[in-house]
C-alpha cells in the first residue's frame, strides 16, 4: 500500500506511459512490490518492466484511488496488476490505469489466498476461462496500453498439459497476447500461498511448450529463477523471464540486467552508488511525513553475501523504525561496509 501524502504525488496527467520491454521483469509481491521498493529497484535496472502489488478492483472503486495508484515517476516502466472478474469492475479499473500513466494492466489468474478465491479472484480463475477471456476483451476495448495475464500451469485437479493448452487457446481468443505463466500449478484446497510457492513442481518444459504452440503470443516465464544465467537460458525458448523473491532478497543479482538481457552499455552499477541515489529521494519522502522503515525495509538485500552486509541489515532494522529516524541511518549503515 502507498504511504504517499498529497504533496509528494506526482500529477497524473503528467506521467506518460513509455515503451515496455518484458525480457526482464519483477514481479507483483503483496507487501513487497510497493513504490519505495519499486524506486529502489529502477536505481538497479533502467529497463526492467517492474510490477505492482495486486490491488482488488473494489480497492479502486470503492476507495481513494490515489493511496493505490499514485507513484514516483522514475519508476516507468511500471504495470499495475489487478485482482478482479467482473469485466466492468476491471475495465473501469484499467481506464485508471491509462489515466495515471501505467505502462500496463495485468489481470491476476494466479494468486491462490483464501481470501481472493472467495471473491472470484486470482488462480481459481483457472477453472473459468470463458470468464477470463471476457474481462481481458472488455479491458482492451477500453484502454490503448496493454492489456496482460499472469496465471499458473492449472489449479488442483487440472494436471495435464493439455488442460493448460486449452486454457491458453481460450482466452487467446480475447486479444491478449501477452501471457505470464508461473510454471506451477496451485492447490487450492490444502496448501498456504506460502507452501503454493514452493510445493508444487516446477515444469518449466510446459511454459516452453505453450510457445511452440502459441508463437504469436509473447511468453513470460516465472517461478524459481535465481540467476541471470538462468534467465539466459530460460530466453532460449521464451519472450521473457520474471522474477519473484530473488528478485526482492537479493535485489543486486539484477545490477547486470540491462547489459546482459537488453545490450546496453551503461556500467554496472555499484551497490553504495546504489543507496546513495536513493537518499534525495528519501529525504523528500521524509519531508511529507513518510517513515524511514517503510523505504528502508526494502533495501535489506542489497548488499546480500558481502562483507558489512550482515551488520548493514542489523543497523537498519535496529534503527530504522526509530522516531525521528532520517537519512544519516542510511548513511551510518553504508559505513559498516569495506570499501
Amino acid at each position: 500500500m502507498q504511504d504517499f501524502t498529497q504533496e509528494s504525488r506526482p500529477d497524473p496527467v503528467n506521467l506518460k506511459p513509455v515503451s515496455v520491454n518484458r525480457r526482464f521483469c519483477v514481479a507483483p509481491m503483496l507487501d513487497w512490490t510497493t513504490s519505495h521498493c519499486r524506486v529502489f529497484h529502477r536505481r538497479i535496472s533502467q529497463h526492467a518492466v517492474l510490477y505492482t502489488e495486486m490491488v482488488t478492483t473494489g480497492a479502486l472503486i470503492h476507495a481513494d484511488e490515489a493511496r493505490f495508484l499514485r507513484y514516483d515517476p522514475s519508476e516507468q516502466p511500471v504495470a499495475l496488476q489487478l485482482g478482479g472478474s467482473n469485466p466492468s469492475e476491471l475495465t473501469k479499473c484499467s481506464q485508471m490505469a491509462e489515466q495515471w500513466g501505467y505502462n500496463e494492466v495485468n489481470l491476476n489468474v494466479g494468486c491462490p489466498s483464501d481470501r481472493v478465491q472467495n471473491n472470484m479472484i486470482g488462480a481459481c480463475l483457472m477453472a473459468h476461462p470463458e470468464l477470463v477471456a471476457e474481462c481481458l476483451s472488455q479491458m482492451q476495448q477500453a484502454v490503448s496500453i496493454p492489456v496482460t495475464v499472469k496465471h499458473r500451469l492449472g489449479i488442483d485437479d487440472m494436471n495435464s498439459y493439455e488442460e493448460l493448452h486449452h486454457f491458453v487457446d481460450i482466452v487467446r481468443q480475447s486479444g491478449c497476447r501477452t501471457f505470464i505463466i508461473h510454471a506451477r500449478k496451485a492447490i487450492l484446497q490444502g496448501l498456504s500461498p506460502k507452501e503454493n510457492r514452493d510445493i508444487p513442481p516446477l515444469i518449466y518444459d510446459w511454459v516452453y511448450r505453450i510457445k511452440q504452440a502459441f508463437p504469436e503470443l509473447e511468453i513470460i516465464i516465472n517461478g524459481g529463477i535465481k540467476t541471470l544465467d538462468e534467465c539466459e537460458q530460460h530466453l532460449q525458448h521464451i519472450d521473457g523471464v520474471m522474477l519473484g523473491r530473488e528478485a526482492y532478497q537479493n535485489p543486486y543479482m539484477m545490477a547486470e540486467v540491462d547489459q546482459r538481457l537488453y545490450g546496453t552499455e551503461s556500467p554496472t552499477p555499484d551497490r553504495k552508488q546504489i543507496a546513495t541515489e536513493l537518499i534525495p529521494y528519501i529525504e523528500t519522502q521524509l519531508e511529507q511525513g513518510v517513515y524511514l522503515n517503510h523505504m528502508l525495509r526494502h533495501i535489506l538485500g542489497l548488499f546480500h553475501a558481502q562483507r558489512g552486509g550482515r551488520q548493514f541489515r542489523r543497523y537498519i532494522s535496529e534503527n530504522a523504525h526509530k522516531p525521528g529516524a532520517g537519512v544519516e541511518v542510511l548513511r551510518s549503515a553504508l559505513d559498516l561496509i569495506p570499501d
